[in-house]
């Protein structure tokens, strides 16, 4: 290999870059970005940044002479138009060709749209530029209405209420975070909204959004009610930017295939970050964690064996989420459960919570308790059954099980 084109500069193509040249890689690394902006850091967008306690130049990665120091070209505002595997050679926007050895797809995703709802106030947190437009928005906006109550929406919920504002949350599930906590979880998370003044409306779709005439926004809920805004955030997930690999003919499913060595069905082409939908060993099934931790680790992680290392990707997933003064974590991969064994309080706000299938722990949650995180990621690891008594037990620990 004597050159090595990253396409994706976010967290992930950065951190395969830094990654590359680590290892020795003495070769040309070529980063390309559709964004103006060098590598950054997503989680502050909707914490932090948003609410002003973060400065801008913070959330950079690296600054712009670290890449130059490194020997790595970083093309920004640039976009790849079409892969040609035959000659190995990108197209890129600026009408330019540039051909490659190995190729790293790191092309993360964009939201979800909701359809019909194109107002100028209608707005998504994907990006800096969005982060900046919702934090202008926000010092002007006295009631938002947020749609989606999953991780990104939940987040943007807590920092508008703490900045003063008022604020509606819309989701069709139960309670917020329900599709990946659960209904008994997510009830958990309801009350800490609803006890911070957000007016939390379940089970309940958005059908449209218009603009009344005195220009102010009009929600119109599945239920027939309207509920009008100064301005709408849109939260109800991710696409996966599949569509270079679908054109150049590498397969995708639900994100770009890879095994548990990020390699995609196309030779010398890697996958990583939230596009990559990857093998687990340790799972025994495919995954697509859309999460700051796993795109950072699997850049690492294609990086090394872009370098011909051959070392699977098998670490434990694992997230985080801050909503008000509150913390949560949460490790390992389980869509479906049988058992859910908490230990702690729910009603205090103290607990874990772990999600056991076949007498098998696949995953955990903490609310305010991270060393409980960090002990049973050993255990799920192991993926043998544990008595759940045991899991209760707040004097047994987890780190012996």
């Amino acid at each position: 290999m004597t050159s090595a084109v990253i396409i994706g500069a976010g967290p992930c193509g950065a951190a395969a870059a830094h990654t590359l040249r680590e290892e020795g890689f003495d070769g040309s690394i070529i980063l390309i970005g559709g964004e103006r902006h060098l590598p950054y850091e997503r989680p502050p967008l909707s914490k932090a940044y948003l609410n002003g306690t973060q400065e801008r130049e913070s959330l950079f990665i690296r600054d712009a002479s670290w890449y130059q120091d490194a020997g790595i070209d970083m093309l920004t505002s640039t976009f790849v138009m079409s892969i040609d595997l035959d000659k190995r050679r990108l197209h890129l926007s600026s009408n330019e060709d540039l051909p490659f050895d190995t190729l790293l797809l790191s092309t993360g995703g964009r939201p979800r749209p909701l359809p019909g709802a194109r107002d100028e106030r209608v707005r998504y947190l994907r990006s800096l530029d969005d982060a900046e437009l919702l934090r202008a928005d926000l010092a002007t906006t006295e009631r938002l209405v947020v749609i989606g109550a999953g991780f990104i929406g939940a987040e943007i919920a807590a920092t508008t209420a703490t900045l003063g504002r008022e604020v509606i949350l819309i989701d069709p599930l139960e309670a917020p975070l329900a599709q990946v906590l659960g209904s008994e979880i997510g009830r958990v998370f309801a009350g800490i909204h609803r006890d911070h003044g957000v007016q939390l409306l379940t089970k309940e779709g958005v059908s449209s959004i218009e603009k009344s005439a005195d220009h102010t926004l009009r929600v119109r809920t599945s239920t027939g009610r309207v509920i009008e805004c100064d301005l709408a955030l849109v939260g109800i997930g991710m696409i996966p930017n599949t569509e270079l690999a679908t054109s150049a003919g590498i397969k995708v499913s639900n994100g770009v295939l890879v095994d548990e060595l990020c390699r995609t069905s196309a030779e010398g082409v890697y996958a990583a970050g939230d596009v990559a939908n990857h093998f687990h060993p340790v799972f025994g099934c495919n995954m697509r964690p859309e999460h700051h931790d796993n795109a950072l680790r699997q850049g690492i992680a294609a990086a090394r064996n872009m370098l011909g290392h051959s070392v699977a990707y098998a670490d434990c997933p694992w997230f985080w989420s801050d909503q008000y003064d509150h913390t949560l974590q949460y490790t390992g991969w389980c869509p479906k459960w049988d058992q859910l064994i908490v230990r702690g309080s729910l009603e205090e706000l103290h607990f874990s919570a772990f999600y056991m299938s076949g007498g098998i722990v696949r995953a955990a949650v903490a609310l305010n308790r991270p060393k409980d995180i960090i002990r049973i990621k050993k255990a799920i690891m192991a993926q043998t059954p544990i008595d759940a008594a045991l899991l209760s037990d707040e004097s047994v620990d987890l780190r012996k099980l």
